[in-house]
């Protein structure tokens, strides 16, 4: 039996003899494990320790009875300490599971919750990512989108009418902000990580791909089901969000190994950009540093490969297609705004880019053919990526463009009632809207900006059917500023020319405002950024993400929840915590 005496006696000696506090064990304590699922097991000492006086047990027992794996013992990681892994351990019991780990000089000791899922609920679940969206994105694309009037919007996004709401909290274990990497993770593991990390725990191990790994909802679709996998992304597809769904990485900079583990993972809708990373390195413009042709591997196992619009929609309607491959561009694919009507940043050396309804709509043509199912992942990038640096037009322009693709969703959801619909930030931007700037008002540029009875409405033009109005540099605009920022001008004009870019590196190294912007507009107000100086855009915050549901299981959605807690919903509606997941 467990001997807490003893464990604190082990306690307080490790701290008489000053043992440095890096010991730690994995998964960390409270975590949530699905029923079923894979995950590492990793114990790390201070100091050097022998097998022989190791005692791991798990729930008052020896380890070895409940789980079959064999450890693999080093004496000493990365100059620290000894370390036991256990690797692909699953538990098949529901219940409080306590692991303590004994050495003649330290005691550890983790609890976890192992759940179980429900029987399945749902034919096909939809992950609607809007990365980085806030509620001044919202805000802003219903003006651009739907128009306001005498206090009332003229119509609504297509998620802002979903039954179903809950605030979400996206910290990561390490710390209150997070990035993209470890917040996806969050919801395709149910697990918390690491700034920077996806489908690990970070352990001390120097290999970015040897961290105790935790499974990832693709992986366990399947493993355990014969359901369809799609990811679908205007970002590089080797980048975070997509790349959580397949990659177990300390670093998400390793995007020739998560191209790698888009191929191995056999979804079979892969959609966005990224193309740089499937070619080999001996072709113009690959960042590859080694010979693999991975797009010739996708054709090899039986994929339609397109690389613009035309052959997306082709390959995405024939009957024939049952995976589909396709990557439109080498980095992150152009916004809605830029292709649609500035044609600026990379528009004309791509200019049959596909939009992310496009690839939606493709994605659910093909996946819907499985009988048994799908789940597809779909992520607005470039939201983020135009939060990021202030470019707040550009940011809205997308998220009615999220919204469409989400339309396409609801629409094939009225024939498919069995199908889970979620709509959600990863995490949180600092913008909100303070007013309207109207150009014929007097004075600084700053004397322009309308509040409270002086904002009355902007008069953007009304919206295509498509939601977009076809000019957004008009006399009244909405006052949208960011709560954090480096140095920068501030124009209170859209940037017609290229994305912003608010500031750039003096000969100190550090970021100062952008001439550019000042030489344009000589009007322009200096902003003393409120960051660090060696921030050149914009940082994600801790405010709560706002998801949006409908569908069955939906309704589990309310209040506040962890984004761990939006994975155990999928799982859940999923039965894929049941013996019974087909």
């Amino acid at each position: 039996m467990f001997n807490l005496s003893r464990l604190v006696a082990l306690l307080i000696f490790s701290l008489q003899l000053g043992v440095a506090s890096a010991a730690a064990l994995y998964p960390i304590d409270n975590a949530a494990i699905l029923l079923g699922s894979q995950f590492d097991i990793k114990i790390e000492f201070d100091g050097a320790a022998t097998p022989e006086e190791l005692e791991i047990q798990l729930n008052g027992a020896p380890i070895s009875k409940l789980v079959k794996q064999q450890p693999t013992f080093i004496s000493i990681e990365s100059g620290k300490g000894s370390s036991l892994i256990y690797r692909d351990v699953q538990l098949n019991q529901a219940g409080k599971y306590i692991l303590t780990a004994k050495s003649s000089q330290q005691a550890l000791q983790v609890s976890w919750d192992v759940y179980a899922s429900g029987p399945r609920r749902v034919k096909n679940v939809i992950l609607f990512i809007g990365d980085g969206m806030t509620i001044a994105n919202r805000t802003s694309a219903r003006v651009f989108s739907k128009g306001i009037s005498e206090g009332k919007y003229q119509g609504k996004l297509s998620f802002d009418d979903m039954p179903n709401t809950a605030l979400i909290g996206t910290s990561g274990s390490d710390s209150l902000i997070t990035d993209s990497a470890n917040s996806m993770s969050a919801y395709t593991t149910g697990h918390k990580t690491a700034v920077n990390a996806m489908g690990v725990y970070v352990s001390r191990a120097s290999d970015n791909l040897s961290h105790p790994k935790v499974e990832t909802i693709a992986e366990l679709i399947k493993r355990k089901t014969k359901m369809s996998v799609g990811i679908v992304s205007d970002a590089e597809l080797q980048d975070a969000t997509p790349g959580a769904l397949v990659a177990h990485t300390r670093r998400r900079a390793d995007k020739s190994y998560i191209a790698d583990q888009l191929l191995a993972s056999g979804a079979e809708v892969i959609l966005g950009g990224g193309s740089a990373y499937f070619y080999p390195q001996s072709n113009k413009g690959s960042k590859r540093k080694d010979e693999k042709n991975l797009v010739e591997q996708f054709k090899a196992n039986g994929y339609e490969i397109s690389f613009d619009k035309d052959e997306l929609i082709k390959a995405g309607n024939a009957a024939s297609t049952k995976k589909l491959f396709g990557v439109f561009h080498p980095d992150n694919m152009d916004g809605s705004l830029d292709r649609f009507f500035l044609k600026k940043n990379t528009v004309e050396q791509y200019p049959n880019q596909p939009d992310l309804t496009d690839m939606t709509r493709s994605a659910i043509n093909v996946l819907s053919k499985n009988p048994n199912g799908f789940f597809l992942m779909v992520e607005a990038a470039l939201i983020d990526k135009f939060n990021h640096p202030l470019d707040w037009e550009r940011a809205a322009f997308d998220t009615i463009m999220l919204s469409n693709a989400v339309q396409i969703a609801k629409d094939f959801a009225k024939t498919h009632p069995d199908t889970l619909i979620i709509v959600t930030p990863d995490h949180t931007h600092s913008g909100s809207i303070s007013g309207v700037v109207h150009d014929a008002k007097p004075g600084p540029l700053r004397e322009k900006v309308g509040v409270y009875a002086e904002a009355g409405y902007p008069n953007y033009p009304k919206a295509n059917v498509e939601g977009y109005p076809n000019q957004i540099d008009v006399s009244k605009r909405l006052a949208f500023f960011y709560g954090n920022y480096p140095d920068h001008y501030e124009t209170l004009h859209p940037k017609l020319d290229a994305t912003f870019k608010p500031a750039v590196k003096d000969e100190a190294g550090k970021y100062v405002a952008n001439p550019k912007y000042i030489q344009m507009q000589e009007d322009a107000i200096h902003m003393p950024g409120n960051l660090p100086s060696n921030q050149s855009v914009g940082v994600h915050t801790a405010d709560d993400a706002v998801l949006n549901a409908m569908g069955p299981g939906s309704e589990k959605f309310r209040g506040f929840m962890d984004n761990t807690e939006v994975f155990r919903v999928m799982v859940d509606t999923l039965g894929l915590g049941s013996s019974k997941s087909k």
